[in-house]
């Protein structure tokens, strides 16, 4: 535990090469019920990480995310040229994004003066097993296609936020991972200060559109396909799934023109190839451990 273990991780810090902390809350459901616990975590926790990694003179690879651009009106967000565009207070769900920001902005400012080696990341949508756990989505805290794999096996309804038209680009986990062991690898210096995007845009999908795809792979899959009926597809407004302190944004698509340059890295796996992979790995989980996928048929 970050906030317990403190010895141990400053022990571990002044010892290693590279920092990455990616301890964080990460669940849009949380930052509108509990801003402050994801406050206390997101920032302040992981501030006293990056002051330690000053201190000991330890590079630091630190996770930002993609929410950073929040509103921003640009098509493909850029690392270094695209605003940071937040909504109001009164929308608590912006307490990661802002967070995580401010974070960037302190790891920026001591690279400037000299004294921390560091590179940002900001992951975008990633997806693929092993992120999280069917029983995670139960107590509504996982990614999106977690969820609707778990609904799929319930059949229970897929709810779409405000109708699903959100667009996202899905990036396949191992895609991710070799960009980011480019980044740890850092050859020749060509990581150090830099924010680097790390998604497919390639991959672009409405979540809509992906639960659509979902409920069609499941329907194909050797144990599904004759179930005859699968989970409902229905629509739910914001307040009623995350409480009124939600907002959502409409599109968020990387530029990767930066990783492609500096790292070499390109994204390899197509949208259904890394949702198929994915429903493969969640169903094989479910028949191991049981007692999911028990919900009746809706007619």
């Amino acid at each position: 535990d970050i906030a317990i273990n403190k010895e141990w991780i400053e022990y571990h810090i002044k010892k290693c090469d590279v920092a990455l902390p990616l301890v964080a809350i990460a669940t849009p459901m949380v930052y509108v019920k509990n801003p402050l616990r994801v406050f206390e975590l997101d920032f302040e926790e992981n501030l006293r990480i990056v002051r330690q990694c000053v201190q000991y003179k330890t590079r630091i690879i630190f996770p930002s995310t993609s929410e950073v651009y929040g509103m921003s009106p640009d098509a493909e967000f850029s690392e270094d040229e695209s605003t940071l565009v937040l909504g109001p207070i009164n929308k608590q769900r912006w307490i990661y994004s802002c967070s995580k920001q401010l974070l960037d902005r302190v790891i920026w400012a001591y690279g400037q003066e000299g004294k921390l080696q560091f590179s940002m990341i900001r992951p975008f949508n990633w997806i693929g097993p092993k992120l999280d756990d069917l029983y995670a989505a139960k107590e509504g805290s996982s990614r999106v296609v977690t969820q609707f794999i778990l609904n799929l096996l319930e059949r229970t309804p897929i709810r779409l936020v405000d109708g699903g038209f959100q667009k996202r680009c899905f990036t396949y986990v191992e895609d991710g991972i070799d960009c980011l062991m480019k980044i740890i690898e850092n050859p020749g210096g060509a990581a150090d200060g830099q924010i680097f995007n790390i998604g497919n845009p390639d991959n672009e999908a409405s979540v809509k559109e992906l639960a659509h795809m979902l409920r069609d792979l499941f329907a194909q899959h050797p144990d599904h396909k004759d179930d005859g009926v699968y989970a409902d597809i229905v629509e739910t407004r914001h307040e009623d799934y995350y409480g009124k302190g939600y907002q959502d944004i409409t599109s968020r698509k990387p530029s990767i023109a930066k990783a492609r340059k500096l790292l070499g890295w390109e994204p390899k796996t197509d949208l259904i190839t890394s949702l198929k992979i994915t429903l493969d790995s969640f169903l094989e989980e479910a028949k191991e451990v049981g007692g999911i996928g028990s919900g009746e048929a809706k007619e």
